[in-house]
């Protein structure tokens, strides 16, 4: 059995954005006929996590951490639109108010690696965040729209440090997606170089000519700053941290078998006479 556990705000962005349907309901249409190509492909349990609002308890910890504000309201709309659409489908979906879509999709990789049933997890987004969820090649992020997919190797080969040290990595150089600038001075390959050698901040020697870092260079900067500012590093560290204790529920609750009666209406409302029958023949199949 595989599990795919799909980022469905990041899916709503992509296709808002990357691949507009007409209509006030276009990006909604393309996620939902997304989610039954990924069935159609083998999928069989699948849940799909979304941010019900943008905000979430880590704005109350930053106040610079990532609001709705800006984002067009065509889109935001659109938001509970899916998740209703979703659910009416059939497919498991965890619209999260406290805590962040991401947070969801790391409990479902835990609760689903935790099953002796589950052969591989695929959590479906490029998000970065999700890389410290990455384990072995048994939990892994798959990028749909590259078809790219990072186990716990690729994650060490595309930012220098293995999945448990991601959090640290953000906490360093920044997240400017989340909305908290890292610290000043540490870039992408002198945080790798580091972390690389010693895996989290509080492990990393308080002095720079305690460090056993080849190849570094201003280890006296880095050092003095990482010192002079560690209280906000491990704050930006709380940030990047998912947590993974959301409910989601159990992977038999995420298997598909079909859409409910009220898909009915939704496609009605969505204006697409396609997703329906699509969706009936292919739990027919399954049968």
């Amino acid at each position: 059995m595989q599990v795919h556990l799909v980022d469905g705000t990041y899916e709503l962005f992509r296709h808002h954005y990357g691949r507009p349907e007409p209509g006030p309901y276009g990006a909604t249409r393309g996620v939902l006929s997304s989610i039954l190509g990924m069935i159609a492909d083998g999928a069989t349990h699948v849940g799909v996590a979304s941010d019900h609002v943008i905000e979430s308890f880590r704005n109350d910890l930053w106040p610079g951490y990532k609001t709705s504000e800006g984002m067009d309201p065509d889109l935001l709309h659109q938001i509970p639109v899916l998740e209703g659409a979703l659910a009416a489908m059939g497919v498991a979906v965890w619209p999260m108010v406290e805590w962040e879509a991401d947070d969801a999709l790391a409990s479902a990789a835990a609760v689903a690696a935790a099953d002796e049933r589950v052969e591989r997890v695929l959590i479906c987004t490029p998000d970065k965040d999700l890389g410290q969820c990455v384990v072995g090649t048994h939990v892994v992020q798959l990028d749909r729209r590259k078809g790219v997919v990072l186990d716990a190797e690729g994650v060490q080969a595309k930012f220098g440090v293995p999945p448990e040290s991601i959090p640290d990595y953000l906490a360093l150089v920044g997240d400017s997606a989340d909305g908290f600038p890292g610290l000043a001075g540490w870039g992408a390959k002198s945080t790798a170089l580091v972390l690389a050698r010693y895996g989290h901040l509080e492990d990393i020697p308080p002095a720079a000519g305690q460090w056993d870092v080849p190849g570094l260079k201003s280890a006296a900067t880095l050092s003095k700053t990482l010192h002079d500012h560690l209280p906000t590093a491990l704050l930006f560290r709380r940030l990047a941290t998912l947590e993974r204790d959301v409910p989601v529920g159990t992977v038999d609750e995420w298997h598909w078998q079909g859409p409910h009666e009220a898909f009915a209406h939704v496609c009605e409302t969505l204006g697409d006479k396609r997703l329906l029958p699509r969706a009936k023949a292919l739990a027919a199949d399954r049968r």
